[in-house]
């Protein structure tokens, strides 16, 4: 996109995280944004803080894996703001079990949220973005869009698909105004882990020391988005292990998920 400044930009998942930081640096370049977000109160935090900085800001709350929901969701932005211009699917959600542990509720829960939450983003927005000058989609991937780790086997198979999806979309659109692209992050310092689904609070708590220690800051994501955005980039990847880890799977396949399996594994 050739211009941020007077869009207007739907981010999901905007309560905390990725999502917030996003949406804030989306403010400053001079977009109206239109926060979604499942958790009320996250919400109405965020919109405050956007508001003070004197963003134009809507308020909608909504449940990415629900697809009546989701489509009704369009007709509000467009209420509040007059247009779309740019999409941020970044909900996300975690399970931290082996996948013999998994429940079907898990997987269920999951891919509604990882993958059908992206999917109703990019399905039901996509007529409205069709109908601006320039418009752009992002898709929020995983490293784990790369490579398989134990322990993370749902979450892998929901950032694997969204990354074909992405790629796929991208092809699809190639020769329209809208641009789309995958973001990959590696570590980030969110609170992901504080609703993940694990089998033990022990792991739970092992994995938020792991992300609060050596993650990177959702700020860090938020500037590859709007790169991502301003460049027409297909793919944007962060941190330097997410970096690692693509060109040691494109290079050596097997010995990479081998590396994985037996560095990775907090179960074994």
């Amino acid at each position: 996109m050739k211009r941020l400044k007077g869009r207007v930009a739907v981010v999901t998942g905007a309560g905390s995280g990725i999502g917030r930081a996003t949406a804030e640096l989306l403010a400053q370049r001079g977009c109206a944004i239109a926060l979604v977000e499942i958790d009320p109160v996250r919400l109405d935090e965020t919109a405050r803080a956007l508001r003070a900085k004197g963003a134009h800001v809507s308020q909608h709350r909504a449940d990415v894996s629900d697809a009546v929901r989701m489509e009704a969701l369009p007709a509000e932005v467009i209420a509040a703001h007059g247009a779309v211009h740019v999409v941020v699917n970044n909900a996300g959600v975690s399970v931290l079990k082996t996948f013999a542990d998994h429940s079907l509720d898990d997987l269920r829960w999951l891919v509604g949220i990882n993958f059908w939450g992206v999917v109703h983003g990019c399905k039901f927005f996509l007529p409205e973005l069709m109908k601006v000058d320039e418009a752009h989609i992002v898709n929020v991937s995983s490293l784990f869009g790369f490579v398989g780790i134990p322990g993370q086997s749902s979450y892998c198979a929901t950032k694997f698909a969204v990354r074909g999806l992405t790629e796929s979309l991208w092809a699809e659109l190639l020769d329209t105004h809208v641009g789309v692209t995958s973001i990959h992050p590696g570590g980030i310092a969110t609170n992901i882990a504080s609703g993940v689904r694990a089998k033990s609070e022990e792991d739970r708590a092992s994995l938020q020391r792991n992300f609060d220690k050596y993650g990177h800051s959702p700020d860090d994501v938020a500037r590859a988005i709007v790169k991502g955005i301003e460049g027409n980039r297909l793919r944007m990847i962060v941190g330097i292990e997410a970096f690692i880890f693509e060109w040691l799977k494109r290079l050596m396949p097997v010995w990479t998920q081998k590396l994985a399996a037996r560095r990775l594994n907090i179960f074994g």
